[in-house]
């Protein structure tokens, strides 16, 4: 049940897009009313990550790793031991069956990196406290760029089949989370107390990274995946091209968008039909709709709103989120309508799903809104984080320039 405060926010929010003029002069209510539902969780984890010791891949060693300490290495998610040999090799798979013992740790380390400078760049916003902004650089400087500590930028070694290979092309989705960093990090720019030259270093992180995710091998597999896979990539290209201002990137991934990943993928009802066959067709159906709704936000300028977008037949991303929709809201309709359970963590999914805020940031429709609102927006089970590229909504429907009230809390620029 909402407390009064919010309820105040949800007003502002509905009063956005009942106003004359709708969205596009109402965007300052909407990112405020926002603001005030999102403040205490915000501040609630951006304080703890206050108290975190900055991880880094170099923290794990990982024994099957092909490469050295600085490269990130994970091993296939559904891939397992074969039980006709006694090594174990090479391992086989089983859609959808996440095996617990394989190494996450790297996975693991930037997930956190990435959550907490993401809380913190949020709580810079909402509070103007240098305090968010320095230790956000310092996660990302362990992270990145110290000699000792600092990841490689690319992902040779990542989702590795034991004894059949040493990394794979589908392991490019390790770095989705990154999207968000790279979202993040223009909130922390204003800051005097965010370290120039950690901007400047992260920025070439990422052109280095571009770089090899269009050039490598597994990277050109994974760009060409007929499934989630490339909108993934994409959803990782866009926001990490946006962030090192490379435009013409950016207009090459919104002709992909508009000729290759939408209409080869969403059929006329709103579904992705490759995903519906896989053995978790609700957490993928999901996952689809999540990130197609993300690269929209990244695309979308004010001359090309790709929301709006429309094929000759009518299909537009707006269909993925009415498609899932019903199923967000009552997960038995999704049974009932003959679709498969998942095989694994059927029982915690949904969650605060990004579609939905991001379309009611677009269309409207209070349903959605509602519905996000009432969704655990800190999942306990780390399968489900592992899917949900997006932590912190508001750094993605907020732009660095938006001010923000600041209740009781006035901002600090103490050193």
């Amino acid at each position: 049940m909402f407390v009064p405060r919010v309820w105040l926010a949800v007003f502002l929010l509905l009063f956005a897009f009942c106003a004359p003029g709708g969205y596009a002069q109402e965007h300052s209510k909407l990112v405020a009313a926002l603001a005030k539902i999102e403040r205490a969780r915000i501040l609630r984890l951006a304080d703890q990550a206050l108290q975190l010791t900055p991880p880094a891949i170099t923290d794990h060693v990982a024994t099957n790793s092909a490469g050295g300490p600085h490269d990130f290495f994970s091993q296939s998610d559904y891939s397992w031991p074969n039980p006709t040999n006694q090594t174990g090799r090479p391992y086989v798979g089983h859609d959808g069956e996440s095996n617990p013992d394989v190494f996450s740790e790297h996975r693991l380390a930037m997930r956190n990196m990435k959550d907490a400078v993401a809380a913190l760049a949020a709580a810079y916003a909402l509070t103007g406290e240098d305090k968010y902004a320095r230790k956000a650089g310092e996660f990302i400087r362990v992270f990145f760029l110290d000699d000792q500590t600092r990841m490689n930028p690319h992902l040779r070694y990542a989702q590795a089949v034991l004894g059949s290979s040493t990394g794979t092309s589908y392991g490019i989705i390790d770095t989705l989370h990154l999207a968000e960093l790279a979202v993040a990090v223009p909130f922390l720019e204003k800051s005097p107390a965010f370290d120039p030259a950690v901007d400047t270093g992260l920025k070439q992180w990422f052109t280095d990274y571009i770089s090899w995710m269009m050039t490598a091998t597994n990277g050109v597999k994974e760009m060409n995946s007929a499934n989630n896979h490339s909108i993934a990539y994409f959803l990782q290209l866009a926001s990490f091209a946006k962030f090192t201002h490379q435009e013409p990137l950016l207009q090459m991934c919104r002709a992909r968008f508009e000729n290759v990943l939408f209409p080869r993928q969403m059929t006329n009802d709103g579904s992705f039909p490759l995903e519906l066959k896989r053995t978790k067709p609700y957490g993928y159906s999901i996952f689809q709709a999540d990130n197609l709704s993300a690269l929209c936000v990244l695309l979308s300028t004010t001359n090309e709103d790709l929301w709006r977008f429309k094929l000759s037949d009518g299909r537009t991303p707006k269909a993925a989120v009415d498609f899932i929709y019903p199923y967000l809201a009552d997960k038995n309709k999704w049974l009932a309508d003959g679709r498969g359970r998942d095989v694994m963590h059927w029982d915690n999914w949904p969650v605060r799903q990004p579609c939905l805020l991001f379309a009611y940031a677009e269309f409207g429709g209070e349903k959605y809104f509602n519905l996000w609102q009432k969704l655990d927006a800190d999942p306990a089970d780390l399968e489900v984080r592992r899917n949900m590229a997006v932590t912190q909504p508001l750094l993605w429907i907020a732009s660095p320039a938006d001010k923000f009230p600041q209740p009781g809390r006035p901002p600090s620029h103490t050193k």
